[in-house]
């Protein structure tokens, strides 16, 4: 299996520091805000990942953070009037609702910065104590970059081009304009804790470090995140973790790629970002993965007004096959050995659920004809469809059920003036008057509408 690794610019084997066992950290969200399509498909990248290593038969332990007291959280507690600490958990409590309905599961560990405050503490003193940081005369405590002379290796960047590549906290105090805060010291209205400084309040960077140390101890088989993640915050990782330890920190280092919409980066400042709660209103959590997942995991998703759309049209026709296949009355049992074994290839190459995806059309292909002629292979096909693909969260429901659903939210959805042509077109059919039944076909195809027939009458796909 291969792994690529932002540090050395390529994939390479995996092999865990442990035989048979594999530590994995991800960093996770910054509760300032309800949970969007980044934060779901990040955190759905790395559970999949976290599952495929199972299937390998390594036991896993995989760490993810909130990060829980932040300067963006601070602002939201002074915009709303609710104490940092519990608009925090009220954050919390949301977006684990909305994981629950995406049907990700919760990492072997959940850590939060404000429940790591005396390792993070020990954490800074022991940088301090090493010669890697330095306080201030205001209590604040920074990380000394000219101490670390391997800085930038992870982004792959000089000093010069660190310094253009970033915005720099203007302080005097600061030795380097690059050096970074491990401690800021308190600032009315602000939650604050006792430390050697005084009182005060954890940076960003530190956070992770030392929720790292407090799981795993000094080393880690993968570190993931989204790609943005790289520089600074990575970096910093490095930077104050080696500095403490003198061992490599982390020897994969996995970076999942950013959404975009209509091409954008999506940011709260455009306006553009998505809410998962709003799209697990108007879609399945299978439809989602889809959607998501036909992109290699390193690769931007530019969300599209059809991406969704688009997505719910394949797995309605993939359930489509499923209930064709039932109606037959074959048992839907057995194995196929090569289609599990396509998607291990597809997976042992960097995780690459998009090549797994791409597979599942012609497999669906293979199995309508089959179910057409008589062949009852497609029952073997289609139980190992479900038991294989179910790592990535696909074909987990009923069929019919499934089906029903989006028939039911597509006719509420579909204008009268559409269905009126529907109907007639019903009718043409009924009274075997083809020329009239595909030139209504093509007036539908023209409204933006496809029409897909079957026994129980038809069904109205939007375009």
């Amino acid at each position: 299996m291969k792994i690529y690794n932002t540090l050395s610019g390529s994939k390479m084997e995996f092999v865990p520091i442990t035989e048979g066992k594999v530590n994995m950290y991800a960093c996770g969200i910054t509760v300032s805000g309800e949970a969007h399509i980044g934060h779901a498909y990040q955190a759905l990248i790395y559970d999949i990942i976290r599952k495929y290593l199972e299937k390998k038969g390594y036991e896993v332990t995989y760490a993810r953070n909130y990060t829980d007291v932040d300067d963006k959280i601070i602002a939201k507690s002074n915009e709303t009037g609710i104490p940092a600490e519990k608009y925090a958990l009220d954050m919390i409590e949301n977006i684990n609702v909305q994981m629950r309905r995406l049907n990700v599961d919760d990492p072997s560990i959940w850590i939060k910065a404000t429940e790591s405050m005396d390792e993070i503490i020990a954490f800074v003193e022991a940088l301090i104590e090493k010669g890697h940081a330095y306080p201030t005369d205001k209590g604040d405590v920074y990380f000394s970059v000219d101490s670390f002379p391997s800085y930038g290796k992870l982004s792959h960047r000089n000093l010069e081009d660190a310094m253009n590549g970033v915005r720099v906290e203007n302080d005097e105090s600061k030795k380097n304009p690059l050096d970074f805060a491990l401690w800021k010291s308190a600032k009315p209205g602000e939650p604050m804790w006792e430390s050697p400084w005084g009182k005060g309040r954890p940076g960003w960077h530190i956070e992770c470090s030392a929720m790292n140390k407090k799981a795993f101890g000094d080393r880690i088989d993968i570190h993931g995140g989204g790609r943005d993640l790289i520089f600074p915050h990575h970096e910093n990782e490095i930077a104050q973790t080696e500095a403490l330890t003198g061992k490599q920190f982390v020897n994969y280092w996995i970076h999942n790629g950013l959404i975009k919409v209509n091409g954008q980066k999506m940011s709260k400042s455009l306006g553009n970002s998505l809410l998962l709660k709003d799209l697990l209103d108007k879609y399945s959590d299978e439809t989602i993965k889809l959607a998501l997942l036909e992109t290699n995991y390193r690769g931007d998703i530019n969300v599209t007004d059809r991406l969704f759309p688009d997505a719910e049209k394949h797995m309605y026709d993939f359930y489509k096959v499923f209930a064709l296949a039932e109606e037959t009355g074959v048992q839907i049992v057995g194995e196929n050995q090569e289609i599990d074994g396509e998607f291990n290839q597809a997976m042992d190459d960097d995780f690459n659920t998009a090549l797994a995806i791409s597979n599942l059309y012609g497999y669906f292909k293979k199995i309508k004809a089959k179910i057409q002629s008589g062949d009852k292979s497609f029952a073997s096909d289609l139980s190992q469809i479900r038991k294989t693909y179910s790592l990535l969260g696909l074909f987990t429901k009923d069929a019919k059920e499934f089906i029903k659903e989006v028939d039911s939210k597509n006719a509420q959805a579909i204008p009268e003036e559409i269905i009126k042509i529907a109907e007639e077109r019903k009718v043409a059919r009924q009274n075997k008057d083809w020329a009239r039944s595909d030139q209504l076909r093509a007036e539908l195809l023209e409204k933006g509408y496809e029409v897909k027939d079957s026994k129980e009458g038809y069904t109205l796909i939007k375009k």
